[in-house]
């Protein structure tokens, strides 16, 4: 029996993909890798933290970095394992738990649709299985195109995610929503899927990834991206997609207790356009979670909301400005692995 734990679960480490100047990030690096420095600080404050670092002169920065920024490094294992891109929770390994012992899937990663260079990305986790990064925690391949941010589990056999990002022509054309449903029962050992069918953030480049938009907090909570302001472009589709959550129930059969997150103001890059900036792409850890902010009002809000979602955690507010310039946040970056795979 498999079963896709819930982020909530006992964890033993996160996995960061470090930006480096070959990367989209080179751009901003400096102001990048404060980001990852804050997130590695939250981290190593509850748990051992793994980072795969471009090549030797890579690590020594990275370890020079970490250092300097105090962070404890007892609890980091840098890796060597090249990278086109940050995105840990994509081109990283999904983590299952069969027969309670955990198993390292790791699915197909094309760049969200070959919008993007992806090879190296593609191979990164076979990379650092074979130098034992993973201890001795077995890795499956999976002929499916996947992104962890495509999919939310409630850890007892629910996933949450949308049509639009699952079923793009770009990743699995040869599937339909029955076909993907039937793997997924397979691999993640999951009974039911809740498809959402409206909701997508401008500039996003997922397709709409669901850790943009809505997460499971415990098996009967759901954190939202919803839009007041009528007068906002994403006004129309969040609301249908509010309406959607709110005809969803849980394994008991009851509605959800719906938890809406604030829309930022709008966040733009040098040419004017809107980046993807969301509360909902928080990372929860041991003891903790880590919540981007953007130097916004609603980020006070933001964390007012999602504090009693999460008792007896700690919340961590982590800057991630620079992050969405290149269309990702925090979740998006961070890939955790349950307790015992380390």
């Amino acid at each position: 029996m498999q079963i896709l734990p819930a982020e909530w679960s006992p964890q033993c480490a996160v996995l960061l993909t470090w930006p480096h100047r070959y990367g989209p990030l080179g751009r901003i690096l400096q102001q990048a890798e404060q980001v990852f420095i804050q997130i590695a600080r939250a981290v190593t404050a509850h748990e051992r933290l793994i980072v795969s670092c471009l090549d030797e002169e890579h690590r020594t920065h990275i370890q020079t970095q970490l250092a300097v920024a105090r962070v404890d490094l007892g609890q980091v294992l840098l890796a060597i394992a090249p990278s086109n891109d940050v995105w840990a929770r994509d081109h990283g390994p999904i983590t299952v738990l069969r027969d309670g012992k955990p198993l390292l899937l790791d699915f197909a990663f094309n760049g969200w649709g070959r919008k993007y260079p992806y090879e190296l990305d593609n191979a990164l986790t076979r990379t650092l299985h074979r130098q034992g990064v993973f201890g001795t925690t077995p890795l499956e391949i999976v002929d499916l195109i996947l992104e962890g941010g495509s999919i939310e589990s409630d850890g007892r056999g629910t996933l949450l995610t949308t049509r639009h990002c699952l079923l793009n022509p770009q990743r699995n054309p040869e599937y339909d929503c029955v076909g993907l449903e039937g793997i997924f029962a397979q691999v993640f050992g999951s009974r039911r899927v809740l498809w959402l069918d409206h909701g997508e953030l401008e500039g996003d480049d997922t397709d709409g990834h669901i850790d943009t938009l809505a997460r499971f907090c415990d098996e009967h909570t759901i954190a939202y991206v919803r839009c007041d302001n009528p007068h906002d472009s994403h006004y129309a589709a969040l609301l249908e997609m509010e309406r959607e959550l709110k005809a969803f129930r849980d394994n008991e059969g009851r509605p959800y207790r719906l938890v809406p997150l604030p829309l930022p103001s709008p966040k733009r890059n040098e040419h004017g356009q809107r980046l993807p900036a969301t509360y909902a792409n928080f990372l929860i850890i041991n003891g903790a979670v880590l919540v981007p902010v953007y130097d916004d009002v609603q980020d006070a809000v933001a964390l007012e909301r999602l504090a009693p979602c999460f008792p007896g955690r700690e919340l961590i507010a982590i800057n991630c400005l620079p992050l969405i310039q290149q269309y990702g946040s925090l979740h998006c970056v961070t890939m955790q692995l349950p307790a015992g795979v380390v």
